[in-house]
């Protein structure tokens, strides 16, 4: 972390037991960000917190310490089964939920206390196992937790805490009825610590807190004027067939490694992985219906840097903790300006530095006034010269035509994905001279957009 984003609060000064503060120690931890130095003081005291922050800023640490605190402070009540818990972690996806398991074990290493993550998608026996044995810390995303809840593998009528993260997204991805029937069988507000972290305090977000906590503290952390203050801002405007071969030329210009490409559909994830992949970079698409098996193996071989490009649609775009990305391309301009600042923020956390580049194609420009008005600020705009675009791209082999996708791509041996030559050569965005015409996308000359 540098200077700039941490605050003057130094952990060693907190009043902590020594198991937690060892894992601070662990992890490398001297002083506080700001939303550290603004929730922790309050959490510490037992106090109910609701809290404005973004993804990358520490929150994570600042619930895990004052959760941990308390747990060892505050031994459990009587009458706690073995398969009771004693505190609750809420996350709307699976990334975010593996990470917070992640970081929490880093940081609790020391305490005794036996952490688990429960989601979909994989090891349900094992995971379930795992709660039978009984465990102290439970962390998960609602479906799953609600599906042993249900079969009464765990019990948390004695929980002593319960985190809300990213309660914003819960709302978005429809969980907020599921978050109501876990807190309804809690122990009452007033007899657990409750914590909420969400990057916007709306008013539906504040209902949920003002319903559901023993009347919290709001501590709002203004999110660096909207926009890391060390994101570098960059947008391009380059004509359809000119994306493909920006973003390749642009790549190899950085020598790109951890970089993140985020795009509007599924469809474009899987066209760029392809030419990616057919031009040279080690790239994967990751979207909402890749098996959580593979998912887990991209994010271990982005975190590693094995893997240098992860083209991702919005459903990455918060809750993934990444390390050093160098690079975030906006390959789509997202059409949800908030979206804008949440893609973007996976770059330069923490106080390191980072670029973020948009392409304003004739398809996404239009969202670019509601986004610049809602970060406050014009992005700095840089010509397409020609020197930038690819020239010598490999295209993908074109397997066969789909009515409605289009050409559908496949790597070198016939693997989806991209790979050289092909009955068809198409330019970037499909429909190359002589073929079909295509719905989306830039085209060839005769193919039509």
């Amino acid at each position: 972390m540098t200077e700039t984003h941490l605050s003057e609060l130094a952990f060693a000064s907190l009043d902590l037991v020594p198991e937690v503060k060892q894992g601070i120690v662990d992890a490398g931890f001297v002083r506080a960000t700001p939303v550290q130095a603004s929730t922790l003081p309050i959490a510490l005291t037992g106090k109910d917190v609701a809290g404005q922050a973004q993804t990358g800023t520490g929150k994570t640490a600042a619930f895990l310490i004052a959760l941990y605190q308390r747990l060892l402070t505050n031994p459990p009540g009587p009458g706690r089964s073995a398969t009771g818990i004693r505190a609750l972690i809420l996350a709307p996806t699976r990334e975010l939920a593996v990470q917070i398991h992640n970081d929490a074990i880093v940081l609790g290493k020391h305490t005794g206390l036996k952490i688990a993550v429960v989601f979909g998608g994989v090891d349900y026996e094992k995971q379930r196992k795992t709660l039978q044995d009984g465990i102290d810390v439970l962390i998960g995303t609602p479906g799953r937790v609600i599906d042993y809840f249900k079969q009464h593998v765990f019990d948390m009528r004695h929980a002593q805490a319960v985190v809300l993260d990213e309660a914003d997204r819960m709302f978005d991805l429809g969980f907020i009825a599921d978050i109501r029937f876990i807190l309804r069988r809690l122990p009452k507000p007033e007899a657990r610590q409750s914590m909420l972290f969400s990057a916007t305090l709306s008013q539906r977000v504040l209902e949920l807190a003002y319903e559901h906590m023993n009347n919290p503290e709001l501590v709002r952390i203004e999110p660096d004027r909207v926009t890391a203050d060390k994101v570098r801002q960059l947008i391009y405007f380059p004509a359809m067939e000119e994306k493909v071969p920006l973003l390749i030329g642009l790549l190899r210009q950085y020598d790109a490694r951890r970089t993140m490409v985020f795009v509007n559909t599924k469809r474009v994830a899987e066209k760029l992985e392809a030419y990616l992949v057919a031009n040279g970079f080690k790239a994967q698409a990751l979207s909402g219906d890749v098996p959580q098996k593979k998912r887990l193996r991209f994010m271990k071989e982005f975190h590693s840097g094995e893997l240098a490009v992860l083209i991702c649609t919005d459903v990455a775009s918060r809750g993934l903790h990444i390390a050093d990305v160098s690079h975030v391309f906006n390959y789509d301009l997202p059409q949800d300006a908030a979206d804008y600042v949440h893609r973007i923020g996976r770059t330069a956390r923490a106080g390191a530095e980072g670029d973020a580049i948009s392409f304003g194609c004739e398809e996404y420009a239009v969202a670019l006034p509601d986004i610049e008005d809602y970060i406050s600020h014009k992005i700095e705009v840089a010509a397409v010269r020609p020197e930038l675009l690819a020239k010598d791209l490999k295209p993908p082999v074109y397997k066969e035509w789909d009515p409605e996708d289009g050409p559908r791509p496949m790597h070198r041996g016939g693997r989806p994905g991209g790979g050289r030559g092909g009955p068809r050569r198409g330019g970037p965005g499909g429909g190359g001279r002589g073929g079909p015409p295509r719905r989306g996308g830039g085209g060839g000359r005769r193919g039509g957009r």
